[in-house]
């Protein structure tokens, strides 16, 4: 029998949020261990904000959020405020009732720089990477590092000479940008500079590759599960690489751990990088380069081979930051904005492999 469609619209009906979500469903633990953070952190929220003055969007809800747009690849805040009308699973997340009132986009740019003084998103990730190690998921003795190039929020039109005036733009039609010929035009980081983001660098991955705009990006994975227990943003050169790997191993090493060996790909095999480990009393398990300045007892050796299989789990790590987390390209200017995305990102990530580990 043909079924035919109702024709009556219900006037009224009750609804659950949680209900609606299944309960095998991988964002029940995220949302769990999350919020378990988030309590921890309660204090710091406090500290932030007045006692007087009309009450504000909660900071909870606001990292969540930012937590929902790197777990589902949405594109910016005003799309997270769009999917709160109509998306349950949402709304759930952020501990938000079905008729409560959706906040405006604007609320997380208001509360940025509050954010940044405060390093929450800082000390959220620090908190979840505590919950794994708590947990045994992490390894204390054997980790790997590496970088990333991070597209900046500016065009290629915005890197211009420094001494060139603001206002001295190519005539063309107001209604469109100016068409810029930079055929034969030799441009570096030490004549010109981005009028749009200027702490980006001109840098480009490799021989051959395109130069953009970018950041530098770097990740301390340990190599039980690949997890990501610090990361940092920096301005894009040519030594940047072993001088933040040298910063993320020293504040591992003085949050306790008891760093025996990192791996790293050939970029970090140098004169400069390999000896700075040694003197930290850690063994460089570097992939050699045909003038390598590794010890060939270290490169025969098992624990060597075995950090060099672990290494290719921290790829995981950015294509799933830059993929899914869409990372891929900064939304904000500066590397202290891009840090506090990057945290978030990584947190994000962390909890979803955690969320899987636990499960197992």
């Amino acid at each position: 029998m043909r079924g035919e469609r109702e024709q009556q619209q219900v006037m009224m009906f009750v609804v659950c949020p949680e209900e609606m979500i299944p309960m095998d469903h991988p964002i029940r633990a995220i949302k769990k261990l999350a919020d378990s953070e988030l309590r921890r952190l309660s204090p710091l929220f406090d500290s932030m904000y007045s006692k007087e003055g009309r009450p504000s969007i909660p900071p909870e809800r606001l990292l969540k959020a930012a937590l929902l747009m790197a777990l589902f690849s949405v594109r910016s805040e005003r799309q997270v405020c769009e999917q709160l009308n109509y998306n349950f699973m949402f709304r759930w997340f952020l501990d938000m009732t079905v008729n409560e009132a959706v906040f405006s986009d604007s609320v997380f740019a208001k509360n940025k720089e509050r954010m940044l003084k405060a390093d929450v998103s800082r000390a959220f990730f620090n908190g979840i990477v505590q919950q794994a190690r708590h947990g045994g998921l992490l390894s204390r003795d054997h980790f790997t590092v590496d970088g990333t190039l991070i597209d900046a929020w500016a065009s290629q039109k915005s890197f211009q000479k420094k001494d060139k005036p603001d206002d001295d733009t190519p005539p063309g039609d107001d209604s469109r940008n100016a068409d810029v010929d930079y055929k034969g035009e030799k441009r570096s980081n030490q004549t010109h500079g981005s009028k749009t983001d200027p702490e980006a660098r001109l840098m480009k991955k490799g021989f051959g590759k395109e130069a953009r705009l970018s950041f530098s990006a770097h990740v301390l994975m340990e190599n039980r599960n690949g997890l990501c227990v610090d990361i940092s943003v920096a301005q894009a050169n040519g030594t940047v690489e072993c001088e933040e790997a040298l910063k993320l191993v020293r504040r591992e090493k003085v949050r306790g751990s008891r760093m025996k060996t990192l791996g790293a790909d050939k970029g970090y095999d140098n004169q400069k990088f390999v000896p700075a480990l040694k003197s930290e009393r850690i063994t460089p398990h570097v992939a050699a380069k045909k003038h390598t300045a590794m010890d060939w007892q270290t490169l025969r050796s098992k624990g060597y081979e075995v950090s060099q299989r672990c290494r290719k789990k921290v790829e995981e790590i950015f294509g799933w930051m830059k993929t899914v987390g869409g990372f891929r390209k900064t939304r904000y200017k500066g590397t202290e904005r891009t840090d506090l995305c990057a945290c978030l990102v990584a947190a994000a990530y962390n909890l979803v492999r955690m969320s899987k580990l636990m499960a197992e």
